[in-house]
């Protein structure tokens, strides 16, 4: 058994301006995203130049934050929402929501591939390896913060909480999602692959992580399960992605097959 550590969640404060971790994490994603986009954009197949990577940043990570709350209000907090349309802006009252960051991130590329004479599937693509590690550190802001623990466990590795000892379920999610999932898309995609494919195993994969992870999660307290005692938000907004993943791999590979008959 462990004992989480009560780390403080600010950093330090400058008058009324909070220098937070979980705040930091993101910046170190969306950093280390730039960083990553800067090396592969010198790929021939690449649809970014090193000019353009900048913006393709900037585009990504409006998704990420605009998507990721408009996502949390509408799949987590829609009472709140109804009662309060203020509760949008509101961060400190509710987070972010994954995947409504993956539509925003989705839109964002859309509307960047248009502006660049790029299909959507072609940036997502290129975007997929990019996008773990955030998810990874991001994780890690939400154990700073001492939020999205599991359930009661009693694995050596469970933390004292409270007197309870718990699955440091974001920690799963922050090794899973985060950092295995890099190392095999930034693996498999180093060198071409089928158009779409990489974008559906950033899907398949994110999918299966999650919905597996969920069942050490414990729901949220105003949604519980929503079905059979064990079925969560999560897994309901995830499902879809391992079989659009999945269909999207198949294609992927088909059509290079049938480019070659």
């Amino acid at each position: 058994m462990l004992t989480y550590p009560e780390i403080d969640p600010v950093i330090f404060s400058i008058g009324f301006i909070k220098i937070r971790w979980y705040g930091l994490m993101y910046v170190v994603g969306f950093v280390l995203a730039w960083w990553l986009a800067k090396r592969r954009c010198k790929r021939a197949d690449s649809p970014v130049n090193a000019e353009q990577v900048d913006d393709l940043v900037f585009y990504a990570m409006l998704g990420v934050i605009l998507g990721g709350r408009i996502g949390y209000a509408l799949f987590y907090g829609t009472e709140q929402l109804f009662s309060d349309p203020l509760y949008l802006i509101k961060i400190t009252e509710g987070g972010m929501s994954f995947h409504g960051g993956l539509v925003g991130v989705i839109l964002a590329m859309w509307l960047h591939g248009r502006k660049l004479g790029h299909s959507i599937w072609r940036m997502t693509d290129f975007v997929a390896p990019l996008v773990p590690l955030g998810l990874g550190f991001g994780r890690i802001g939400n154990f700073i913060n001492g939020e999205l623990w599991g359930k009661p466990t009693d694995v050596p590795w469970g933390f004292n909480v409270n007197g309870q000892v718990l699955h440091p379920s974001m920690l799963y999610e922050s090794l899973l999602e985060g950092f295995v999932l890099f190392a095999i898309i930034w693996w498999y995609t180093a060198k071409p692959r089928p158009y779409m494919a990489p974008t559906g195993l950033f899907l398949l994969l994110y999918g299966v992580f999650r919905f597996i992870i969920e069942f050490y999660r414990v729901p949220d307290a105003h949604l519980g399960y929503l079905a059979l005692d064990w079925v969560t938000m999560g897994q309901v907004l995830t499902l879809p992605m391992i079989v659009v993943g999945g269909i999207m791999i198949a294609k992927g590979y088909r059509s290079t097959s049938e480019a070659k008959a």
